[in-house]
């Protein structure tokens, strides 16, 4: 009995969804809304045939902050904490190719003598991508601090 969702209630996706097209309607934005949900996790991306009307929304902090009024939303009319993703006009791609050349300049950082290299503050979601970039290129990794200054710290792998 996995799927606790009653067949009339609608589903975080569902509701996510409804709030995104809500404040895109406030906007006066036009965005279609794709739902997909992966290993238990939701994502919604938010895509227009004009990139340029979804740009004041797809910096990342703006993102951020979408993502975390959406899940607020969610949290509202569900009562459980909602770890939905939120992607807009291809912003999580762009993000992780940022992410990347990070990584890769830490990693060269320790390749030339220092003994770790602490990243900026990010995300949960981000630091898991860090986490996974790390391990792909045989470093380690570990999260330090707490709340917004959580951020990760590379090392030479094991």
């Amino acid at each position: 009995m996995a799927d606790k969702q009653v067949d009339n209630e609608p589903d975080e996706g569902e509701l996510a969804a409804d709030y995104l097209e809500e404040l895109l309607d406030i906007a006066d934005l036009d965005g279609d809304i794709e739902i997909e949900v992966k290993n238990g996790r939701t994502y919604l991306s938010v895509a227009s045939e004009d990139t340029d009307d979804l740009r004041p929304l797809s910096k990342p902090e703006v993102v951020q902050s979408l993502q975390e009024l959406t899940r607020l939303a969610v949290q509202q009319k569900t009562g459980e904490f909602s770890r939905l993703i939120l992607d807009v006009a291809g912003s999580r791609d762009r993000r992780a190719k940022e992410l990347e050349g990070i990584v890769d300049a830490a990693i060269t950082k320790i390749e030339e003598g220092a003994s770790s290299a602490a990243l900026p503050s990010m995300s949960s979601y981000e630091r898991k991508l860090v986490h996974d970039l790390v391990a792909e290129r045989g470093y380690g990794s570990e999260s330090h601090g707490e709340g917004a200054d959580r951020h990760t710290v590379i090392t030479r792998g094991e």
